[in-house]
C-alpha cells in the first residue's frame, strides 16, 4: 500500500468539499484491520477476520478421489456452540464465539479478542453423500469430510498425459 492513499491532498493542493472523501477514516480503519490480519496469518498467529463487522473464521478446502474436506479454525470456540448444515450443495457452518470477561473492579486497557456470532457459507463443487458426511473438533479445529457421491465418483475419468512426439 502506498502512503499516499492515505493522505486525503498532497501538500500545497486543497480539496473542495466535493473532491474530499467521506469516508477517509473508514478507509484508514480497513486498512489497519487488513494490515494486522496479513500479519497474524503469515506469523502462524492465527484469529478470526472481520468482514463487514462480523466474524469470519478461517477455512481450508481440499480435494481428495473421494471426498471434499474444509478445515476452520475455530480457536476458542466451544463444540456445543458449532452448527454445521448442508443444504444441496450449499455447506454452512455456523457458531459462537463467547469470552468471559469478568468486568468487576476492572478497567481494560486494550481488548483484542474477538467474540460473537460467525457464518462462513460454502458452496460445493459437486454432489456428496449426505449420509456419509462428518464432522470432528479437536484443539480448536473443525474438520468437515463430505464424501463424494458414488454417481459423481463414476463420472471421474483418470487421463494418463503422454510425452509429445
Amino acid at each position: 500500500m502506498a502512503f499516499r492513499s492515505l493522505m486525503p491532498f498532497s501538500r500545497g493542493t486543497s480539496l473542495t468539499s466535493e473532491d474530499r472523501p467521506t469516508d477517509l477514516f473508514l478507509s484508514f480503519r480497513q486498512e489497519m484491520d487488513r494490515l494486522f490480519d496479513d500479519f497474524f496469518r503469515s506469523t502462524g498467529l492465527t484469529r478470526f477476520t472481520r468482514e463487514d463487522g462480523r466474524l469470519v473464521p478461517d477455512i481450508d478446502v481440499c480435494e481428495t478421489e473421494n471426498s471434499l474436506q474444509v478445515i476452520a479454525e475455530l480457536p476458542g470456540v466451544d463444540e456445543k456452540d458449532i452448527d454445521v448444515e448442508l443444504s444441496e450443495d450449499v455447506l454452512t457452518i455456523r457458531g459462537e464465539k463467547k469470552v468471559d470477561r469478568e468486568e468487576k473492579d476492572k478497567s481494560y486497557r486494550l481488548v483484542e479478542r474477538s467474540s460473537g456470532s460467525f457464518a462462513r457459507s460454502i458452496r460445493l463443487p459437486f454432489r456428496v453423500d449426505e449420509e456419509k458426511v462428518d464432522a470432528s473438533f479437536e484443539n480448536g479445529v473443525l474438520t468437515v469430510t463430505l464424501p463424494k457421491s458414488p454417481e459423481v465418483q463414476q463420472k471421474t475419468k483418470k487421463i494418463s498425459v503422454k510425452a509429445g512426439g
